[in-house]
Parts: structure tokens; C-alpha cells; sequence
């Protein structure tokens, strides 16, 4: 294969804590440092949420906006995508950050479970999450738990409510949701082709699943996602030391099936997403 295979490395999430792994990177700092370490060995999105001072998850627009500025300045180029995930705060909150008019940002448009709660994502707020990504001139990348999501996006990009092509991420592993299996994931890739003929696809394993989607992603030509917010392990043994030694496992799958990892300037070109100033 010869097309460039883009890595996003989720650094933080709103679950895994220092406890965990002493690793997880919880302050700004800590996460500007560990986004760089990734950006060096081959991430070209870093997947975003923060915590407030006592590491809890939180839609905070201020820590949001000194994350993204201190990720425009240490790694260039990247592109920054925000989550507006429902871990991170209730209703319009998780879009408070849209006006910093990221790169990307993250969004599920419909409901699933979750291993201990219901993931709930109303038709309502998607729509306005949805409006709000459009004025601020943010590319979507729709979190696929489930079938019907996959079908959601499809007709929300047909109607002209996201900016194009359209983006989809398969997320697999999740307790409750869409397990990883293979021929689940090759329904999925089907499915999203039918619908939507020019979409990018993306694929992330939870737990120990990761390094399984990843290398599943990477072999069927699809893009793939990494990083600390959804594994804290190497293996079963062993913590990972790192985001940035989780991307180096995705990059030696893609030198294994001889996809070039893809450069920030090129994963922009890819996802029709601008190159800033």
C-alpha cells in the first residue's frame, strides 16, 4: 500500500488517572510535553480533553485554549481536535470550546452504552453540536459506537450539516458497545462506503483491543488511533512509558504493511482541513 496512514494519538481522556499510570498526562503541561514526544515519532491529530485542578474531566474553554495554543506552538502543523465528549460535562457545556474553532473536534451523534451508564446524545444536542461545529469552521470526526451511528453520519454529511469529506471513527471495545471483532469491523468499512462513497475512516481499539484495531486499520487502508486515553498498557505486564511509545507501535505496523506514515501537512490534505498561517 502507498497511502499515507494518519495516526491520532488520544493523549488524556476523562478516565485514566496518575494512579493507573504515572504516565497519563493530566496538567497542560504535561500534556503539551506528551503530545510533542508523540507528534516526533509520528502522530499528526492529537485527540484533546482536560482536567481541572483536581484531574477531574471538565469542558473548561480556558484550559482548552492554553492546551491548543501551546500545542500550535511546540508542534506545528498538528492538527488539534477537541472532544466534546459527554464524560467531560452536560448538554451545550461539552461545546463550549467550539468557538476556539479547533482543527477538528470530536462528536458522537447518537446514544450507546457505556460499561456502567448510558452514553446519552439526544438528536437535540447533536443538532446544535453539530450547528456550532459548522459556524466555527471545525471539522467533525463522528465516534462511531454503534450501527446506527455509522447511518446517523451519513445522512447529517448528505444534508450538508458537516464540513466535507466526511470523517468517521470506529470505536471498538467498549464494554456494552461495538466489541472488537474483525468481520464486524469489514461490515462497518462496507457500510460506510456504501453511504458514504468519499469518507475517511479511522479505527480505535479500547484496553487491550488497541494494538489488535490498530494493526487491523492499518492493513485494510484505513487510518488509526492510539494513545493513553484508551490503553495504559503495553501488554498485560507492562504500563506504557508513554503516548509517544504507544504511536511508535502503530508506526511499525504501518512499516509492515509499507504505508508511509502520514505528515501532519499531508493528514491536512487528506481531511480537507486548512493549513494554518
Amino acid at each position: 500500500m502507498t497511502n499515507p496512514c494518519i495516526i491520532c494519538v488520544a493523549i488524556t481522556g476523562s478516565l485514566p488517572t496518575k494512579e493507573d499510570n504515572p504516565a497519563v498526562p493530566i496538567t497542560i503541561r504535561e500534556q503539551i510535553e506528551s503530545t510533542q514526544e508523540a507528534f516526533e515519532v509520528g502522530a499528526s491529530i492529537a485527540h484533546c480533553h482536560v482536567r481541572d485542578e483536581d484531574g477531574k474531566p471538565t469542558s473548561d474553554p480556558e484550559r482548552f485554549a492554553r492546551l491548543k495554543e501551546g500545542l500550535e506552538k511546540y508542534c506545528p502543523g498538528m492538527i488539534i481536535q477537541l472532544s466534546t465528549g459527554g464524560r467531560s460535562g452536560t448538554g451545550r457545556e461539552r461545546g463550549g470550546m467550539l468557538s476556539l474553532s479547533p482543527d477538528m473536534a470530536s462528536l458522537s451523534v447518537g446514544s450507546n452504552n457505556f460499561p456502567t451508564r448510558v452514553y446519552e446524545n439526544s438528536p437535540d444536542l447533536v443538532d446544535w453540536l453539530a450547528a456550532e461545529i459548522m459556524i466555527n469552521d471545525v471539522k467533525p470526526e463522528i465516534e462511531a459506537f454503534d450501527l446506527s451511528h455509522i447511518v446517523q453520519a451519513a445522512r447529517m454529511a448528505a444534508a450538508g450539516k458537516f464540513k466535507g469529506p466526511l470523517s468517521v471513527q470506529f470505536v471498538m471495545g467498549v464494554q456494552n458497545a461495538m466489541p472488537a471483532d474483525e468481520p464486524i469491523l469489514d461490515f462497518y468499512i462496507e457500510t460506510l462506503n456504501r453511504l458514504a462513497p468519499d469518507a475517511q475512516w479511522c479505527a480505535a481499539g479500547i484496553g487491550a483491543s488497541q494494538l489488535t484495531v490498530n494493526e487491523w486499520a492499518i492493513s485494510k487502508g484505513g487510518h488509526t488511533r492510539t494513545g493513553l486515553e484508551d490503553n495504559i498498557r503495553l501488554d498485560r505486564h507492562t504500563l506504557a512509558p508513554s503516548n509517544a511509545a504507544l504511536v511508535q507501535r502503530a508506526v511499525q505496523l504501518c512499516e509492515k504493511y509499507e504505508r508511509p506514515v502520514a505528515t501532519a501537512f499531508q493528514a491536512r490534505s487528506i481531511l480537507n482541513i486548512s493549513t494554518p498561517e
